[in-house]
């Protein structure tokens, strides 16, 4: 059996295809490695991730622009990956834990941003203990309990545009639009927010905003939109030395999908930030970790129903959610096709493990004859996927792996 040429599957890179019949990511052979652990996996890329921070770090320095990469820890925190982050670029967390985390493996307290929602005041002190942590208020009532705790310390501020996009312009990965959502602080409530960090003596030193997720080209125009609303809050804040533009960079999930063009991404900001004397900051979890990662799962069953073919793995949407909750697909390879003759592939329904009816992989898939204990790669799983797992029917357990570079 031969190899399938890459240009033939829109997925397939330099460091992701087949090699010699079987699917390799990073040099190695999932096959071989599914076949050495009990149960779901994950592998991610360290070589994949650090290339796509450096693509990221390359863009922005053509800025012209003073620019920072804070990585969103909340698409991956297993520790390994953070450790080989550590040093590289800064790490945006949502919560006190992850901030102890970071912390953990090898972050600097200088070098972590917090942008959360609903804290509360036990997250607050722990937060506050770090008096380094670059601390974004997602509300007026934040900023009065942060003043109450540490008068005149420097925080930064969270803002709602009222502009915003996604992937595919999908309202659940909108953070800012015509919709009201629960993120920032928005325009009528600006002048009591500012009231409120100067009756506390606070600095506003750092303006956050991040808008949607999963964003493409397609979508850049409406992203330079928004960028541009929020910047608009810059003129009352003369202390601000950072302005944060959130993340939500995304990467292709179907073959119809164009990469997001960073150059274009990148002249955005050159435009929007030119003069403006501030760093610019990007906090971006998909775009580095996504691509790197694929969920290795095993076939348990095929079975024709009426007149659907049933493919059953052994491990389902708790693992990876994102398709379920999102529709943003993880792309299903078989490790090993037994054909690459893919007008001989017939069209199967994956489905997982859960008691659910929402726990189904891929619908009417073309994909080569699968049988029990063949492996399936699902690509797309480095962000967003083990994080956001749960022990639903007590099937939560998995294994990772990051491939060193």
């Amino acid at each position: 059996m031969s190899a399938a040429p890459a240009a033939g599957f829109w997925w397939a890179r330099e460091d992701l295809g087949f090699r010699d019949g079987r699917l390799h990511l990073a040099g190695r052979d999932l096959e071989v490695l599914a076949a050495g652990v009990e149960g779901p996996c994950h592998v991610y890329s360290e070589a994949r991730i650090l290339a796509n921070l450096d693509r990221l770090h390359a863009a922005l320095a053509g800025t012209g622009v003073p620019s920072r990469v804070y990585y969103a820890m909340k698409a991956n925190r297993f520790e390994p990956l953070l450790q080989a982050l550590a040093g590289r670029c800064g790490v945006d967390v949502c919560s006190p834990a992850e901030m102890h985390r970071a912390l953990a493996c090898g972050f600097a307290a200088a070098d972590v941003s917090f942008t959360g929602t609903g804290v509360s005041n036990h997250d607050l002190d722990r937060l506050l203990a770090e008096p380094d942590l670059t601390l974004n208020c997602d509300s007026i009532g934040m900023i009065r309990r942060i003043g109450e705790r540490t008068p005149g310390r420097a925080i930064g501020v969270r803002v709602n545009p009222e502009r915003g996009t996604g992937y595919a312009g999908a309202e659940k990965l909108t953070y800012a639009g015509d919709a009201v959502t629960k993120f920032g602080i928005y325009r009528e409530q600006w002048p009591d927010a500012l009231a409120t960090a100067g009756a506390h003596d606070l600095t506003i030193t750092s303006l956050h905003f991040h808008v949607g997720c999963g964003y493409l080209t397609r979508e850049l125009d409406a992203w330079d939109a928004a960028v541009g609303a929020g910047l608009a809050f810059l003129d009352d804040l003369p202390d601000v030395r950072t302005v944060n533009v959130g993340g939500g960079l995304g990467l292709p999930h179907r073959a119809a999908d164009a990469p997001l063009d960073l150059s274009r991404w990148a002249a955005i900001l050159a435009r929007r930030f030119a003069g403006r004397g501030v760093t610019v900051a990007v906090e971006p979890g998909d775009y580095i970790v996504k691509d790197a990662g694929a969920l290795l799962l095993q076939v348990t069953d095929v079975e024709r129903k009426k007149d659907v073919t049933f493919v059953s793995v052994d491990g389902g949407f708790n693992l990876a959610p994102e398709p379920a909750y999102y529709d943003l697909p993880c792309e299903p390879v078989a490790c090993a096709p037994r054909s690459f003759d893919t007008a001989s592939w017939k069209p199967v329904t994956i489905a997982g493990n859960i008691n659910e009816a929402l726990d189904i992989w891929a619908h009417a898939k073309p994909m080569p004859e699968l049988r029990e204990g063949d492996r399936i790669a699902f690509l797309n799983a480095g962000g967003y996927g083990a994080s956001m797992s749960s022990n639903h029917c007590m099937r939560g357990d998995f294994t990772e792996m990051l491939l060193p570079a």
